[in-house]
């Protein structure tokens, strides 16, 4: 027990230590002296300390051989400190400022990285998503041959996987509302939507790993739309549901649906017949 204290004691006043000799440096007019100290906090991963210094000696040292350096050790102070929002406004700020600098390339890449890791689950919108592939390939397209070339291009289908799983999510939802129209206040219903998002998501996404996922829902809506239309429309839409389930066999022969899409078609030609 005392030898708890003892250490828990030693603790505190290491940090009291600390505190005391970083508001020393931070009251300091030596903004050599500020520089150097937070180079070192960054060294040893004091990443709040360090972001506090280089944002009072940023202004005081541009123009100056240092000037590079502190702007990119801010992004990246702030990028470790996991403020990614302003870590991308930084490693921006400093591509804006020497486009050809030493660290040029390494900000261009973390302009992407810095938005990729502040993306949002699927379900939600996906703004920062397409800004962070835009970033990505901006960053591909300036440095073809870049050290993180295999990185960039990585986290570009991993954002593009992102990309296809809430069209999957939209489009699924679409179909789940099935019959329910108060969504539906421009017309239309649920099954269209869903089968006009699923084709646009094979459309965009041609090698999606979720192309036949929205071809099932495109061949469920359609018979299940054939089902739900007025007399008149359903010799029509019971035509395209059983050419879209001979085409979904055609094309996925093994698929776990295909006895589904067998029964859809003895549905339609029943209808066809009679």
């Amino acid at each position: 027990m005392i030898k708890r204290l003892a250490i828990w004691l030693f603790g505190c006043a290491v940090l009291a230590g600390c505190a005391q000799e970083f508001n020393r440096v931070y009251k300091s007019p030596d903004y050599a002296y500020k520089y150097e100290y937070a180079k070192e906090c960054y060294i040893r991963g004091k990443y709040a300390n360090a972001i506090t210094l280089l944002q009072e000696v940023l202004t005081v040292m541009k123009g100056t051989e240092n000037a590079q350096e502190c702007m990119y050790m801010l992004a990246m102070s702030e990028y470790r400190y996991k403020d990614y929002e302003t870590a991308s406004t930084y490693f921006k700020k400093y591509i804006s400022s020497y486009p050809r600098g030493e660290y040029a390339e390494m900000a261009s890449f973390y302009v992407g990285e810095s938005l990729y890791m502040s993306t949002p689950e699927p379900r939600l919108d996906q703004t920062p998503t397409i800004a962070a592939i835009g970033a990505f390939q901006e960053y591909l397209d300036l440095y073809p041959d870049g050290q993180m070339r295999e990185t960039a291009q990585q986290r570009l289908f991993e954002l593009q996987g992102k990309l296809v799983k809430k069209e999957f999510l939209s489009a699924q939802l679409y179909y789940n509302l099935g019959t329910y129209f108060g969504n539906c206040t421009n017309g239309g219903n649920n099954y269209e939507a869903c089968i006009v998002t699923a084709q646009n998501a094979i459309k965009d996404y041609p090698y999606s790993d979720y192309r036949e996922d929205f071809a099932i829902l495109i061949m469920k809506s359609k018979f299940k739309l054939a089902e739900q239309s007025v007399e008149e429309k359903k010799l029509e839409r019971y035509r395209e549901a059983e050419d879209e389930c001979y085409g979904f066999v055609n094309q996925y022969p093994e698929s776990e649906e295909r006895a589904t899409a067998e029964k859809y078609i003895e549905a339609c030609k029943k209808y066809l017949k009679d």
